[in-house]
């Protein structure tokens, strides 16, 4: 297809992303005739401006939408099913895209209307929401830039500009360096240990790579970095020199010869800190800051207070580890490393609840866990969620498309649903992210607000043969997160587009809902209603279910203080690192590492090379925000078992009344006021320590 104007899928107005027909070449002609559009339309908003809502927030809203949908879904095609076409159509396209958010960022007239709103005598008349709208506007304005001015404000949109160029070069460069490594095996020994899954899968992925005749069972099996592949080697491979050289890769990842990252990191933390310096700020926390619910004093406090009640467990883990390898007549046993503590960790875990990963698999079908999951939606917040494949264009044949509606069966949502992992185009990790937001003003019909459409992304285990994708309890944890924040996207009850669903919520309170329904993996109507064999629908046996109960808490120390370490170096790169400086990234992070691991990292530990969380995402000086919203979310949860969790009529009305406040007020509140709302009171970290078996008893 030709990527004349007429013809480009990008400029059609459609009621969901023509992701099938979205070509390379569309994406420069397509996104530019957009952003000259919007140009005139800006324009003319700031010649007739008014401070009033329908003449400056509901074309401002307007103005925005299409731009933001386009450029949602580009950007969503290069993390699903990249591309070098596509990655130097966005390269090309980007300065203008940037140039044009800056523009419309550091609008004086627009900004200036905003105030104008503030200060008018109508504004205590004003709903919450357009309240938040406001300041909020007035705010980002501001960090924005809108202040600075002439060389300042030059120099800050240089930076601007360089800092999403820098981002979009770290995240190739992992996804790179990723797809690089691979490990073909073709002695049967070596690969010991490995369950039948990763057999077929690592023989699946030896077909894909051109050796046509490979099996499960013979071999040739090729291993790579992408985390289904990689994680089933740390916990499961008896060869300490596979685990050694698959572990060094992945720490290591990024990190050397035209895909090192290093570079990039210093240059990004340089430019952060400069910009937060034009800013008036100290350090780039203290910008991120700005628009959080915490201040950089009280997420280190946050931090210090868990980092204290999981040291002393974290210690314990370790011990215990050490010992159960000695008495496993382990040879590594005195020398225990960094690719020996997930082996042996899953060793002790299959000793001590006698709960094996693999064993557990076959329970865990991804038909079955989605049809639990939709029931779960259905009991707690009164939403029935339908296939609805072929409504709207997909990008691969796997991603499946789904309509949620309401009691009385009127669509309320859409998501699109891609679960597998794809190495060689697809980036890893999992995430969910906005297609369209609810909104009144871009009604479709003019009577009801135009529905809200969410993306959820995974990377599990692809189906085998004849197999489906068979979970493990881990990926079972993740789909339930992920769930979760788009619950929170497409349940909203607000109409105002700019505060709907995710929009407008404080970046530390985001993981509420996803973190929320990790809770109910454990709850027992829950988990029995998706673990059902695959084969004979058998439920798991009651046992299972206990012992999974009791796992729950394993080695949680460590797992505590991991999350912590990556918290922890976020900030301080962000506070106190001074970029080209005696000390460099790592020695920061082996400094840090010091007071938050038990087992400090290997001096070659480059980890920091593929944390795209902070350097090509949206966590940077907020990645404490994962425990932030932990203890918010673990509270929310002890409401229900306040409630009780086995009275369905209490479950009920707890989860109608989640539904109304967390996941149905989006940004249209605070954040506080809205958990206060829900709780009734302010949030405590005691429910979260708890569940992780982290309070000291008393006696």
């Amino acid at each position: 297809m030709s990527a004349i104007d007429g013809e480009n899928p990008l400029l059609k107005d459609l009621d969901f992303p023509p992701f099938d027909c979205i070509q390379a070449d569309h994406v420069v002609p397509g996104v530019r005739a957009l952003l000259n559009k919007a140009e005139n339309e800006l324009a003319e908003l700031e010649s007739n401006l008014e401070a009033s809502w329908p003449k400056l927030v509901e074309p401002l809203e307007k103005l925005v939408d299409r731009l933001q949908v386009v450029w949602g879904a580009v950007n969503h095609l290069k993390a699903v099913k990249d591309t070098p076409q596509l990655r130097t159509a966005i390269e090309q396209i980007q300065p203008e895209k940037v140039r044009f958010d800056l523009k419309l960022g550091q609008s004086k007239p627009i900004y200036n209307a905003f105030k104008a709103i503030k200060e008018s005598s109508d504004w205590d008349k004003l709903s919450d929401a357009r309240k938040r709208i406001v300041e909020s506007r007035i705010k980002e304005a501001v960090l924005n830039g809108v202040s600075l001015e002439d060389e300042k404000r030059d120099r800050f949109n240089k930076i601007e500009q360089e800092l999403v160029k820098l981002s979009e070069k770290f995240e190739e460069h992992v996804l790179d360096a990723t797809k690089k490594f691979e490990k073909l095996i073709t002695v049967k020994k070596e690969i010991e240990g490995l369950p039948a899954t990763a057999l077929g899968l690592a023989a699946q992925t030896a077909v894909s790579k051109g050796h046509e005749n490979a099996s499960a069972e013979n071999g040739p099996w090729v291993i790579t970095l992408d985390d289904p592949s990689y994680m089933s080697v740390m916990q499961h491979a008896k060869n300490r020199d596979l685990r050694k050289q698959v572990y060094l890769a992945r720490l290591t990842l990024a990190s050397s010869g035209d895909l090192d990252n290093t570079g990039i990191i210093d240059q990004i933390l340089k430019l952060r800190m400069e910009k937060a310096k034009l800013l008036g700020y100290h350090n780039y926390a203290e910008l991120s800051m700005a628009t959080k619910m915490a201040t950089v004093a009280k997420a280190e406090e946050l931090l210090e207070k868990l980092r204290a009640a999981s040291w002393d467990a974290a210690v314990k883990d370790m011990e215990e580890l050490k010992q159960f390898s000695r008495d496993q007549g382990a040879l590594e046993a005195d020398d225990l490393t960094h690719w020996d503590t997930t082996f042996w960790s899953e060793r002790l875990r299959e000793s001590k609840y006698e709960i094996n990963e693999e064993e557990l698999r076959p329970y865990f079908s991804l038909p079955k866990v989605m049809d639990g999951l939709f029931n779960l939606a259905k009991t707690l917040f009164g939403v029935v969620i339908e296939a609805a494949d072929g409504l709207a264009l997909v990008w691969n044949k796997d991603v499946k498309f789904y309509c949620v509606k309401d009691s009385s069966g009127s669509p309320i949502a859409y998501f699109y649903f891609d679960p597998y992992s794809r190495p060689s185009e697809k980036r890893g990790g999992a995430w969910m992210d906005e297609v369209i937001a609810r909104s009144r003003v871009l009604s479709r019909d003019g009577a009801s607000a135009r529905l809200p459409v969410a993306h959820m992304v995974c990377n599990q285990m692809p189906p085998v043969g004849e197999k489906p994708s068979l979970m493990t309890f881990d990926e079972v944890e993740t789909v339930f997160h992920e769930f979760g924040h788009a619950l929170q996207h497409m349940l909203t009850k607000e109409d105002e587009g700019l505060v709907a669903g995710i929009r407008g919520i404080e970046w530390d309170a985001v993981e509420l809902p996803s973190q929320f329904m990790e809770n109910w993996c454990y709850h027992r109507d829950t988990l029995m209603s998706i673990a059902k064999h695959y084969e004979n629908g058998e439920s798991l046996p009651e046992d299972m279910y206990l012992k999974l109960l009791a796992a729950r808490t394993f080695r949680a120390g460590t797992h505590s203080l991991s999350q912590i370490r990556y918290a922890s170096i976020d900030l301080e790169l962000h506070t106190k690192y001074v970029p080209g400086g005696s000390e460099s990234v790592y020695d920061v992070d082996q400094s840090v590492s010091q007071k938050t691991l038990v087992f400090p990292p290997l001096p070659e530990d480059r980890f920091l090379c593929g944390f795209s969380h902070i350097f090509a995402g949206m966590y940077a000086a907020g990645f404490y925000s994962y425990k932030w919203a932990e203890v918010l979310s673990a509270d929310a949860f002890s409401a229900f078992e306040d409630a009780g969790l086995n009275d369905i009529k209490a479950m009920k009305e707890t989860g109608q009344k989640f539904r109304e406040t967390i996941l149905g007020l989006g940004g249209g509140k605070a954040p506080l006021d809205v958990f206060v709302e829900f709780r009734g009171r302010e949030p405590s970290p005691e429910p979260l320590l708890r569940h992780n078996g982290l309070l000291p008893v008393s006696i």
